[in-house]
């Protein structure tokens, strides 16, 4: 059966991955998860490979490539720059960060498509130059695109945005990388990927009222933390996933992002089945439930962890503010509030995005309007609408959806990101005003949607958002509280319902797919040499053999540092193309241990303050590398690999913390940086902004040994400590040679 009706002559081959788990299960004597047969059956080398989880690296052959456009850019320079004529496995870009939500979905795609028209140019004529299927804007976000399209049980999926684990609702294992990985994979070189962990999350019970599929996850997001779920896949089991639809999981599964995991996935299910055929794949629901007994968990698998949630005790949560891991029940969101002092106006409500657009998320919430309507109520907050995809878009105008949020005094959006990455020209309040928003998104970091360090987002199901802006307050408990319709009768709204799949079917609305041409050969792809918004790539340069000695600190973050504020999305989106303009955003956003500011940071060489990019680019022209001292989960958040370009791009020869995020370490890898964790996490307390690091002894640099940092401080005493990495022999021949793109052009 082929893998999609855009590529009829590209076919799943359960057989082969079948036989792969048969091989390696005779080898380890013992059940695998689900998680485990779906990774190990991708192996490239399944009878000889290391398999041990949380140690060994796997090379793995992923069964296709997805890209946003706003990571797509930098990956296409870089597949452009290793000469390849074409990509080796399916791969697609998708249009979806690069639209700014401002007066409604038709204008503001109107004005992206002139805004952008360059990068967009730059984008078709790569992929059709290349051999890559490319969705116009307008189309949706590629996570909706994927699950509609090219997800299906067992699948091996990697994509340049953080949020791809969404595709793990259709029982995948679907993960996020930053570009230089997805041009190794379409270069058609096996991609590395340390052996995860297995966490089992086991449901029982079943969704019931107001709980939705969106509260499991902020339930475990509650208890895992942003970083609890780093190295490991989460793995949902139990008779509670009955309960979900297809698109539930896929909620789930994207917001795994937050905790840190490597992805999520579920077991195949008639749940999935039903979906794929609602969006014409029956084949491939057949042909998966031929193969069922490789896309279930063996009985007996055993997890490195296990997590029991009982659905029937669940209750609705509403995270935040500043960060998804804080976990509010809406019984405790009152008390909470007051006594943190967290507005309780509710300026705007959000709804859709990658998270949270499915079409039983825009139904379960136009029930809930469609209440308010019936009492001649309208929302009290500022109200949005997000459409996952065009098909989504299409069938919820189709079937009045849409119209109901209109009523209700919603704005419907275009097919995009838009606030949920930034792309938000917020007019409603001023920079600097505490306010609350509320949320069915996925991240709410500082300054995460409107670039406004006071506003304090809020992240819950779709429909519970659509029911606290009718009472415009945080303390609003739908389950519990009731509402007063102008007449002055008093009311309590029903539970949200909705169908899991359109009736009449889906509307695929406008075709917005352009396919690669047969014969490229005729096809240009331009960059122009005086572009501000695209910028071909030279090479880095590779390591010279010696020591870093006496390297000036750049910044000692204190505190968060996620890939937002090492480099910052919204504006800044349309120099993704451009590595030496979006290096101006670098490290804007962390905070200065020396100073308590952002971005201000003094210059060890002349002993004045100036923006981080500024200073960084002030030692780069004295030919003096730096360090960055951070803390801990140092990189978590977005996929972005320009959070490790510019570092590299400015000069930087080593990142130090307490602990990273997985894809950001990896990307700092890839592009020749030493990503260096303390041994003891208390040396960040030794090591003072204005010292000088020297890592030493860098010839005998191997896997699992250490290097010895030496600490100069500027009272002349010296110390020194040990800082761990986890390179792997050919990661550190990434490092001699500059980047892995160099090391891939060379070989």
């Amino acid at each position: 059966v082929s893998m999609s009706k855009f590529e009829p002559d590209r076919f799943i081959n359960f057989e082969k991955m079948d036989n792969n788990i048969k091989i390696v299960k005779d080898r380890l004597q013992r059940p695998l998860t689900l998680s485990e047969k779906i990774v190990y059956g991708h192996l490239d080398d399944p009878l000889n490979q290391d398999i041990e989880r949380g140690v060994s690296y796997l090379r793995l052959r992923p069964d296709r490539v997805a890209m946003q456009d706003a990571t797509a850019q930098m990956a296409m320079l870089q597949f452009i720059s290793s000469g390849l004529p074409k990509v080796a496995v399916p791969s697609t870009i998708h249009c979806d960060h690069l639209i700014e939500a401002q007066i409604g979905g038709e204008k503001d795609l109107a004005r992206a498509k002139d805004i952008n028209k360059e990068v967009y140019n730059f984008l078709a004529t790569a992929a059709a130059k290349f051999g890559v299927g490319f969705w116009k804007p307008g189309s949706g976000i590629i996570h909706q695109i994927v699950l509609e399209n090219y997800a299906f049980p067992g699948v091996l999926l990697i994509g340049t945005d953080s949020h791809t684990p969404n595709g793990g609702g259709l029982g995948g294992v679907c993960i996020g990388v930053g570009g230089a990985d997805a041009v190794d994979v379409m270069a058609g070189i096996p991609w590395e990927l340390k052996c995860p962990k297995v966490i089992g999350v086991k449901l029982t019970g079943t969704l019931q009222g107001w709980t939705s599929p969106k509260d499991v996850i902020l339930k475990v997001a509650d208890i895992l933390t942003v970083k609890g779920g780093t190295g490991a896949i989460v793995e949902y089991f139990g008779s509670g996933v009955e309960s979900m639809s297809c698109t539930g999981m896929g909620t789930i599964c994207n917001m795994g992002a937050e905790i840190g995991a490597t992805t999520s996935t579920f077991p195949f299910n008639h749940r999935m089945a039903s979906y794929l055929a609602a969006t014409g794949r029956k084949g491939v629901a057949e042909e998966a439930s031929k193969f069922q007994h490789i896309l279930v968990a063996d009985e007996g698998a055993e997890y490195d962890r296990i997590i029991e949630i009982d659905l029937n005790e669940l209750e609705p949560h509403v995270n935040g503010p500043f960060t998804p891991d804080l976990g509010n029940p809406i019984s405790k969101l009152n008390k909470s509030a007051v006594e943190n002092d967290w507005p309780l106006d509710i300026k705007v409500g959000l709804i859709g995005s990658c998270t949270n657009s499915s079409y039983e998320d825009m139904c379960r919430s136009a029930s809930v309007a469609k209440q308010a309507l019936d009492k001649g109520m309208k929302a009290k907050s500022m109200f949005t609408v997000t459409p996952g995809s065009e098909q989504i878009r299409a069938t919820i105008e189709r079937d009045g959806l849409a119209d109901i949020f209109r009523d209700f005094g919603g704005v419907v959006l275009a097919n995009a990101c838009g606030p949920c990455i930034g792309q938000w020209d917020r007019r409603d309040i001023e920079k600097g005003e505490k306010n609350t928003i509320v949320t069915s998104y996925n991240r709410n970091f500082t300054g995460r949607n409107d670039a406004n360090p006071e506003t304090h987002a809020f992240v819950a199901s779709p429909e519970l958002v659509t029911a606290m802006v009718i009472s415009g307050d945080l303390r609003f408990n739908p389950s519990t509280d009731s509402l007063t319709a102008p007449n002055g009768e008093k009311f309590k709204l029903e539970s949200p319902h909705g169908d899991e799949l359109p009736v009449k079917g889906f509307d695929p609305g406008q075709d917005t797919y352009q396919e690669p041409p047969p014969d490229s050969s005729n096809v240009a792809v331009d960059v122009d040499p005086e572009s501000n918004r695209l910028q071909l790539l030279t090479p880095f340069p590779k390591w010279d053999g010696k020591d870093y000695v006496d390297l000036p600190i750049l910044i000692k973050v204190k505190g968060k540092c996620t890939t937002d504020h090492i480099s910052a999305a919204g504006p800044w989106l349309k120099y993704r193309g451009h590595l030496d303009n979006i290096s101006n955003n670098m490290l804007i956003g962390a905070v200065n241990s020396d100073n308590g500011k952002i971005n201000n940071v003094k210059n060890q060489l002349t002993g004045e303050f100036g923006s981080v990019p500024d200073t960084a680019r002030q030692y780069k022209a004295q030919n003096v590398g730096w360090v960055v001292i951070g803390d801990e989960n140092y990189g978590e958040g977005s996929s972005r690999e320009h959070a490790a370009l510019e570092p590299r791009h400015l000069g930087g020869r080593a990142i130090i913390v307490k602990s990273f995020a997985r894809i950001h370490e990896t990307n700092l890898k890839k592009q020749g940086l030493l990503p260096l964790t303390f041994a003891s996490a208390s040396d960040y307390d030794k090591i003072q902004p204005s010292d000088r690091i020297s890592l030493v002894n860098l010839k005998g640099l191997q896997p699992g040994q250490p290097i010895e940092c030496q600490i100069k401080h500027d009272n002349g005493s010296s110390e020194s400590i040990l800082l761990n990495h986890s390179m792997n022999e050919t990661q550190v021949e990434w490092f001699k040679a500059g980047s892995a793109l160099n090391r891939m052009a060379s070989s």
